[in-house]
């Protein structure tokens, strides 16, 4: 088994070495790049490879867990991490990360969800019913663990069986016997008087031949009982060219479902090497060119992967995620407002980079520009059909033309214990990012701002294919829960945010006209809620609101 790193350069002489051809990584003098992630085997090369995310090198660092890139170059070259303690994690990371490619695939093909319209490029030569080597590898692994004790005892019985009607004579000249105590002979083999081809002996034979094959090709590290007879070297080579003609003579002829499950998997292994095969392939692989997507729709798994229809007739995510000026958004899902009891929508987008970097401007200039899209889409909404018809999502008061705050996030995977699948902590990371074209208008459809935060990307990659839609709701409802906390947080913060909030002591009937008369002055600094109440949003260099306040409380902590 072999790791390669996206992005990372190694020899070419080595690469070449492991691909058959350079689809894989790009050229450059005595070195080439890996230019995708993914797996990939080769059935001539007798190589197994994984491409692994750029998110697994520490930015700046050049290490991925403690080594450095030359060290994993020295890997390559040896062939195997089997040497190394520190590198078991390699075979259960292979696993989940193999799992989420054919999810993906599947998620792509199936869910209209997925980014059609961006550029995308999942390379394979296996259909959608075909499996790959690392499947049957992984098969015959699977089976062995859960069925090896019901094997040995099938072999056993077989053994002992062979004791009936012994031939002693021929037994003594022909074998040597173990001496016990000094004096008394056990023979452990016997020759009998009638010889019976046993086909289930014949099975376990091809099937611990080809997991023996598969356990030192591999370093799986399994334990094969010795008892079994193994064929090896040249002989097992062979045994791979013929083996589908030995299979088709003893056809029939098992009456176990373990039996006929293990003839199955011979019969695949096999079918891999069969020369009367036209259609037999030289390698396999599942790669993709832009991991990012790959990224952004596992996430979106967790936290908004839902198509429900929200509370106007007709609009579904996919109407919010693809907004009209071609842009697509990542993350959406409606929670409860930061100020009242009414929703809205949260935006986040998936940062897809080496652990430890964050988004540069025009990552930040484009989420804004998704926040501006999604208020601009529901206040067509608001136009077309009433603010009646949007409850309880809500983005402009009508009276004082002030827009809800529009919560936006940054979500980044990060690796710190190569071994814990456990964590699903969200983690705030970076500072917070603001834009505003007046920066004392806190209700202004202009006012933005973007938390950032750090997710588990091995939680992530687990969860994709294993956590069932349980595991999912609570987690969704626990993040969502924390990603309201900390926008609250950052607001009830008067040096991190510099506003302070206030509401109206007027009689509710007196609102419409205290705004109407003083509108130039609150424009953009007050917002009526769902329940009523006016709000005033007063920021620290504010001094233009000193005789308004006399008509407003200071409010306690935003909840």
């Amino acid at each position: 088994m072999h790791i390669l790193i996206e992005g990372e350069y190694y020899p070419a002489k080595q690469l070449e070495e492991l691909f058959e051809d350079p689809k894989f990584y790009k050229l450059n003098g005595l070195e080439g790049s890996i230019t995708s992630v993914g797996y990939y085997h080769s059935f001539s090369k007798n190589t197994l490879v994984f491409m692994l995310p750029k998110v697994f090198m520490e930015d700046g660092h050049q290490t991925v867990f403690g080594c450095n890139t030359t060290e994993l170059k020295d890997l390559i070259k040896n062939e195997s991490v089997k040497h190394k303690t520190e590198y078991n994690w390699v075979r259960q990371l292979s696993v989940y990360f193999y799992n989420s490619l054919l999810e993906y695939r599947k998620r792509y093909n199936q869910n209209i969800i997925l980014h059609n319209t961006e550029t995308f490029e999942l390379n394979t030569n296996l259909g959608d019913k075909e499996y790959s080597f690392l499947d049957l590898l992984l098969s015959f692994v699977n089976f062995y663990k859960k069925n090896k004790q019901q094997i040995l005892f099938k072999h056993i019985d077989f053994i002992s069986s062979q004791a009936r009607k012994p031939k002693w004579e021929k037994t003594i000249r022909k074998s040597l016997p173990m001496m016990v105590n000094g004096k008394t002979p056990i023979y452990t083999e016997i020759s009998n008087r009638k010889k019976v081809i046993n086909t289930e002996e014949e099975l376990l034979t091809y099937f611990f031949s080809i997991l023996n094959h598969l356990n030192k090709s591999n370093d799986l590290n399994l334990k094969i009982d010795k008892s079994f007879r193994i064929i090896e070297g040249g002989a097992f080579d062979r045994l791979c060219e013929n083996g589908l003609s030995k299979l088709r003579k003893i056809k029939y002829k098992y009456f176990s479902d373990t039996l006929r499950r293990m003839f199955v998997l011979c019969e695949m292994y096999f079918s891999i090497y069969d020369r009367s095969n036209v259609k037999r392939k030289r390698e396999d692989y599942l790669s993709v060119s832009n991991y990012n997507l790959v990224f952004e729709d596992m996430v979106d798994k967790l936290f908004s992967d839902d198509e429900r229809e929200y509370q106007v007739d007709g609009v579904t995510i996919e109407n919010l995620k693809h907004n009209d000026d071609g842009k697509i958004i990542d993350h959406i899902y409606d929670h409860q407002s930061l100020v009242d009891t009414s929703n809205i929508f949260y935006i986040g987008d998936s940062k897809y980079y080496k652990s430890g970097s964050q988004a540069g401007k025009v990552s930040k200039y484009k989420q804004f520009t998704y926040a501006k899209n999604v208020i601009q889409f529901n206040i067509d909404l608001l136009n077309r059909d009433g603010e009646q018809k949007l409850k309880p999502l809500r983005y402009r008061d009508e009276l004082t033309e002030g827009y809800n705050i529009s919560p936006n996030f940054f979500i980044y995977g990060y690796i710190s214990n190569i071994e814990d699948y456990e964590d699903d902590s969200v983690k705030r990371y970076g500072d917070v990012v603001d834009s505003f074209h007046f920066k004392d208008r806190l209700f202004d459809r202009d006012t933005l701002f973007v938390h950032q935060y750090k997710i588990n990307f091995l939680y992530v990659l687990k969860a994709y294919t294993h956590a069932n839609s349980n595991e999912i709701k609570n987690f969704r409802d626990k993040t969502r829960g924390k990603f309201r906390k900390h926008f609250i947080d950052y607001f009830n913060d008067e040096n991190a945010c510099k506003f302070e909030f206030y509401e109206s002591l007027l009689p509710e009937g007196d609102h419409k006209d205290f705004v109407e008369k003083n509108f130039r002055q609150l424009n953009g600094k007050c917002f009526r809620t769902v329940d009523n109440r006016l709000l005033l949003a007063k920021h620290n260099v504010d001094n233009s609101l000193s005789d308004l306040l006399l008509n407003f409380k200071k409010m306690g902590k935003l909840v």
